[in-house]
């Protein structure tokens, strides 16, 4: 694990769960509760989560939608919320949570609008001040990814696009929603790559300044050497 990164760049590094086995997971989970390190599981699946020794699952706040798990104490969050996390439905809202968890693991809080997709336009209006009020919007969106240049042609904010593998047919797992966004005649429209959820956060809080490191987790060393 690269325990410096959030000195170097701002922002910490997680561990992407999914091509990794249950025993590979424990042993990055153990050695991070043994230095005392917080740390953020992502792709965490319950059938995985499941395969973890009792102890190390305890330890784990996990989240099933998100497929997320927190080691360690979250910051406090900062108020208001900076960041507002807007979903064109509720399909996408697996993805919202990866970057809600990951804002909040920074101790960065976040607003959620959910299922105001631009297929009926007045549900994403009728919000739009609340948005506006925000320093940066991710928005999160399969299908056609209509809502990227909607969003980033009504707000000041910053607005980072989150193309999901949500659609079917010519929607091609997400590349019709990211071809869009790339291809969006709004100017300053921020691009990650499909379902990327953490990247998404990870831009938001390198525009906000440094994330939180949060307070460290006290451990007894002795006793997680003896445990394994």
């Amino acid at each position: 694990m690269d325990w410096e990164r959030i000195a170097r760049t701002g922002t910490s590094e997680a561990v992407l769960c999914e091509p990794k086995s249950a025993r590979q997971i424990e042993a990055i989970v153990e050695h991070a509760r043994a230095l005392g390190h917080r740390l953020l599981l992502t792709r965490l699946a319950r059938d995985k989560l499941d395969e973890l020794a009792a102890p190390v699952r305890q330890a784990l706040d996990y989240d099933e939608v998100s497929r997320t798990a927190i080691l360690g104490p979250v910051p406090q969050p900062r108020t208001p919320a900076r960041v507002a996390i807007v979903c064109g439905g509720t399909s996408d809202v697996g993805v919202a949570g990866e970057a809600a968890r990951t804002l909040a693991f920074a101790g960065e809080p976040s607003s959620r609008y959910v299922d105001v997709g631009v297929a009926g336009l007045w549900r994403l209006m009728e919000h739009l001040d609340d948005i506006r009020a925000h320093r940066v919007v991710i928005a999160v969106a399969g299908m056609e990814g209509a809502i990227f240049s909607v969003l980033a042609g009504l707000v000041r904010s910053v607005v980072i696009a989150v193309p999901t593998s949500i659609g079917y047919g010519v929607a091609a797992g997400g590349h019709a929603a990211l071809n869009a966004a790339l291809a969006s005649c709004a100017s300053g429209l921020a691009v990650v790559n499909i379902d990327n959820g953490f990247g998404a956060a990870h831009v938001a809080l390198r525009i906000l300044g440094e994330e939180d490191p949060g307070p460290a987790i006290k451990t007894d060393v002795r006793s997680q050497s003896h445990q394994r």
